[in-house]
């Protein structure tokens, strides 16, 4: 790799970062700025769900113009969208104005896509999912520094005023400041990667989601990233209330608990991973990544101690983190250069899925069957991903032609 796309990986990941941190900032405050304006429960979920199901419904057309135009344009929209977005939640003084802002969010919800297309552009395929796991590891990053932020500037916004945009909403506020000094260094530091020649034409078509199910190799790892989405959506939505009714845990507790969780998933997919994959290979780390996750959601529902529940979190933590880079990085290998950005809006778009899903059916199986129900079903469904990729483990390629260091 040449010094010039280390480099580019470097400010790819740290664009990727900072809008992670934005994203981190705001998740904590809906539940509660929903709760000032009168929302009941089913209200405040559709408000979590807006920005999945917008995500799911334009991350294959950002992706795709992303191929047409290049990285840089969508990144650089994405960012200008998400100042927007983050700007007309500190401002709203009344739900249906959050759900607006939250569903533009979910819009311009570009960057994903178009960095994972940035880094298949910039890594040779057997550096792919190592280059990948930078993506996982901004997530972790993000949503460990996120929350925390908005801790220590809601009390600044309370001091300032009572009113949007201070108050909680000044933290949004907060957020579009990180965003714009984001898209400042992203303009003047992050090149194209796209060659021109490689620009394809497609974007002007009518292609619908079955474009890439038509694909052998694709069809399956799009169902077992399904699966695995599913299984996680399913999990987060009910943990925080299952450690609190089971431990009676508080909020600072918990919230410290899983700031753990995202730091053994960061170092998995921004250290680990970089050992793994090219001493075993993409395939076998996937291998034990769904095999890990599948054992560990199941642990969480039958943990009776701490010291059952940290060690089920911690394996979680690592076969997730052995789950995501490898699964993008062989999605991306397998697919044509020229449809790198549209293949990899249509997984992002997938993963949306599960994130609107999983949450309705994880707080009725809690409601409905037992505290332990949601990390049953999520165990149940990584399983079942488990399955389907042991039955295509022979003929997956492994861009890892030779063992390197």
């Amino acid at each position: 790799m040449t010094v010039q796309q280390k480099r580019s990986l470097k400010i790819i990941f740290f664009t990727v970062f900072l809008d992670l941190v934005g994203f981190g900032i705001i998740l904590p405050l809906i539940p509660y700025l929903a709760r000032e304006f009168s929302a009941s429960g089913t209200q405040i979920g559709y408000l979590m769900a807006i920005y999945s199901l917008m995500q799911f419904l334009f991350s294959p057309f950002w992706g795709k113009l992303s191929d047409r135009f290049g990285r840089r344009p969508i990144i650089l929209v994405s960012l200008a969208g998400a100042i927007f977005s983050y700007t007309l939640f500190a401002y709203a003084q009344t739900l249906t104005l959050l759900f607006v802002a939250r569903g533009f969010a979910g819009f311009f919800a570009a960057n994903i896509s178009a960095a994972q297309a940035y880094i298949a552009d910039i890594t040779p395929k057997d550096k792919r999912s190592v280059g990948m796991g930078l993506i996982g590891a901004a997530f972790g990053l993000g949503f460990i520094m996120g929350p925390a932020i908005a801790g220590l500037t809601g009390p600044i916004g309370e001091y300032l005023g009572d009113k949007p945009p201070f108050g909680i909403q000044f933290s949004a506020l907060v957020a579009a400041g990180l965003n714009a000094c984001n898209l400042v260094l992203a303009f003047f530091l992050l090149p194209e990667t796209l060659d021109k020649k490689r620009k394809t034409e497609r974007v002007g078509r009518v292609e619908s989601l079955t474009f890439v199910f038509k694909h052998k190799m694709l069809r399956p790892l799009f169902t077992i990233f399904l699966f695995t989405s599913l299984s996680m959506a399913l999990m987060e939505v009910m943990v925080f209330p299952f450690v609190k009714d089971r431990f009676l845990w508080d909020y600072k507790t918990a919230s410290l608990s899983f700031a753990y969780v995202g730091i053994m998933m960061v170092l998995t997919q921004g250290y680990f991973i970089r050992k793994w994959v090219p001493r075993f290979g993409e395939k076998k780390v996937l291998y034990v990544g769904l095999l890990a996750m599948a054992t560990s959601l199941v642990g969480i529902g039958l943990s009776y101690s701490i010291t059952a529940l940290a060690l089920a979190m911690t394996l979680l933590a690592l076969g997730n983190g052995c789950m995501r880079p490898p699964i993008m990085g062989l999605a991306s290998v397998v697919s044509d250069d020229e449809e790198q950005g549209y293949v990899l809006g249509v997984m992002n778009s997938i993963g949306a899925i599960g994130r609107i899903v999983g949450p309705v059916v994880g707080g009725w199986l809690y409601d409905n069957v037992s505290q332990g129900a949601p990390f049953y079903s999520s165990g149940a469904l990584s399983f079942a991903g488990f399955l389907v990729f042991a039955m295509i483990y022979k003929i997956v390629p492994n861009p890892q032609s030779s063992p390197s260091s």
